[in-house]
């Protein structure tokens, strides 16, 4: 009936291959001369989402999450993942070739410490390591009495006999509406920049915000359109784009060329080394600028600095264009969302659905709206134990029954033309009982609180957090993730630099999209999380104020299950947002939907005391 077209349920990694490709990267390894091997969970550009030719941790170790890195030595191995990942890791991961680490708190630079022999080297490819990152590596190697050294092919590339090609998507340029502002003006806003770093030229090494200079996108990457390639964009003269030709049809590189010159990815090398030599001060991005493009500078003499991408921040700040847009996708997708919690409620009941059943409904939802692009990410679908996994990704090996009383918790989002969505409901088949109800609604709260901030100009996202956790502290409970990330607009549905979370130091500004996704997991048992995307604005002003207010306007729009509600822990301003905030889901999605969604729509969005 329904059926899954952009998102797999094939494990993409075996474990039990790990002990035969480890074996070959030592064999490899000792070959070159080096002692040891650094395989972190990255591309060129430090995406989130790869390619399935980078894939090579999860090639060499099986673990498939966004974030990690492995270190081999040769008599011992490690992986390293942060705490999203605690569950997963030990599923996928075999736990006697490769000790279970934490990336957090320089884990991976401590055991480098302990573990490099004195006088061993380590290698690393420089392409896959931020400079930030090669220079904490090379401190580590430096305190063992070891060093690290850069090599210029990838040792797992070379016994990788099966790797996938790299991906060759056509490349189109972004609505002009949908985009709000064209890529000349961005690029006067950027060389203006220049001259307050103080630089000559910036390299732009983040693809998401090379899609947003330019008003491309691509389709280089899985759920992220994206087109990979550089920038440089002096403070004088014309911008370079560094693109595969194959990818240009030639209207979009006519196009392209009224902003830029069109070059071949590898001709970045030699502009890069040209612009040195003649002492040209070049900036990097310090979150996704390759340690391969400083050598290069170093190389032929220049000077470079780098610090935040400050295309980030301007992309982070939405126009009315992408304002008007995301909005339109919300409603959209809310229609969408409440078809399929309709249905799920009408047939989970009876004990025959699985996971990928659910999966594939959502999707099918989603693309009967004729608008669906992709999935902006793998749906998380997890029944009873598996949504206590943050990360969980349903295979036809996981694929778990949802059974009567079980909590399933499914976050999922979608790529519109006009907005990226991300939104995650937990919901009972049956019956909860009092701790579900009660950890439930202290989730709630702590997203409500959210929800209702309002907080002066420049506040961060790090003084905001603790305001989602607060509920669930009094109980001695809390979650092992943020509390909120930055979304893009027909982009990567996680973008920063901003963010609610413990680490979250930019400031909010008015135009921003974010999450607002507290939650909370039982492992082994149940997972909860509440997740609304919300834009900042400015607040009301208020009488006597000393200071302007932001706010948040919550886009999502979808019921959150009143049956795991606690009304009696509620306060009567938290129940207020609920009840509002249900009335405007029943007004804006009740004449989108058909009938018997309609008919549910109405129970699902009645007041919390109504019965």
């Amino acid at each position: 009936m329904f059926e899954a077209r952009f998102q797999t349920f094939e494990a993409r990694a075996d474990r039990a291959e790990g002990k035969p490709r480890l074996a070959a990267l030592r064999v490899e390894l000792a070959r070159r001369g080096v002692d040891g091997f650094i395989v972190p969970r990255a591309d060129r550009h430090q995406n989130e989402y790869v390619a399935a030719c980078d894939e090579r941790l999860a090639w060499l170790t099986g673990f498939t999450g966004s974030a990690g890195m492995a270190v081999v030595l040769a008599a011992r191995a490690a992986i390293f993942i942060d705490g999203r990942y605690s569950l997963q890791v030990g599923e996928e991961v075999d736990g006697g070739l490769f000790a279970l680490e934490r990336l957090e708190d320089n884990g991976a630079a401590r055991w480098i410490e302990a573990n490099l022999p004195a006088g061993g080297k380590l290698g690393y490819d420089p392409w896959l390591h931020t400079i930030d990152a090669a220079e904490r590596l090379g401190k580590a190697c430096a305190a063992a009495g070891a060093s690290l050294v850069a090599v210029e092919e990838n040792p797992i590339d070379a016994i990788w006999r099966e790797r996938p090609a790299p991906a060759m998507g056509a490349i189109i340029l972004h609505d002009p509406r949908l985009a709000g502002e064209a890529a000349d003006a961005k690029l006067a806003r950027i060389r203006a920049e220049l001259g307050t770093l103080r630089a000559g030229a910036i390299v732009i090494s983040d693809p998401h915000a090379l899609a947003w200079t330019f008003n491309i996108r691509g389709s280089d990457l899985k759920h992220t359109p994206l087109p990979l390639g550089f920038a440089l964009v002096p403070g004088e003269g014309r911008a370079g784009l560094y693109l595969d030709a194959a990818k240009l049809a030639p209207a979009i590189r006519e196009e392209l060329g009224k902003v830029a010159d069109i070059h071949p990815p590898d001709a970045l090398a030699a502009d890069l080394a040209a612009r040195a030599a003649r002492g040209a001060a070049l900036r990097f991005d310090q979150a996704t600028a390759a340690d391969a493009l400083a050598r290069l500078v170093s190389a032929a003499g220049g000077t470079f600095t780098r610090g935040p991408d400050p295309v980030a921040l301007m992309k982070a700040v939405k126009n009315a264009g992408e304002i008007a847009g995301a909005r339109a996708a919300h409603l959209r997708d809310g229609a969408a969302l409440s078809r399929f919690l309709a249905w799920f409620d009408a047939e989970a009941p009876a004990g025959k659905l699985t996971e990928i059943d659910a999966v594939a409904a959502l999707e099918t939802f989603r693309r009967e709206t004729g608008r669906l692009k992709d999935v902006s990410f793998p749906t998380i679908a997890g029944a009873g134990p598996n949504g206590a996994i943050v990360h969980y990704r349903v295979t036809r090996r996981s694929n778990r029954r949802i059974a009567p009383d079980d909590l399933f918790l499914v976050d999922s989002g979608a790529q519109y033309e006009d907005g990226t969505t991300d939104v995650t409901r937990t919901v009972i088949v049956g019956t909860p009982g009092a701790q579900l109800r009660e950890r439930f609604t202290r989730v709630l709260k702590g997203h409500i609180a959210i929800a209702r901030a309002v907080f002066p100009a420049g506040t961060t996202g790090a003084q905001l957090d603790s305001f989602a956790r607060a509920a669930l502290w009094q109980a001695g409970l809390d979650y092992d993730h943020g509390t909120g990330h930055g979304v893009g607009s027909y982009l990567g549905v996680h973008e920063g630099p901003a963010s609610i979370s413990k680490r979250g130091t930019t400031a909010l500004a008015a135009g921003m999209i974010l999450s607002n996704e507290p939650g909370y997991y039982k492992p082994g048992a149940y997972g909860i999380r509440i997740e609304n995307l919300v834009l900042v604005t400015q607040a009301p002003a208020v009488a006597d104020a000393d200071t302007a207010l932001n706010a948040f306007e919550t886009l999502t729009l979808a019921p959150i299950d009143r049956r795991l509600v606690d009304a009696a822990m509620l306060e009567a301003t938290e129940t207020a947002w609920l009840d509002a905030y249900h009335a405007r889901v029943h007004a804006a999605l009740a004449p989108l939907v058909d009938d018997a969604t309609r008919a549910w729509l109405a129970r699902a969005t009645a007041p919390i005391g109504a019965r």
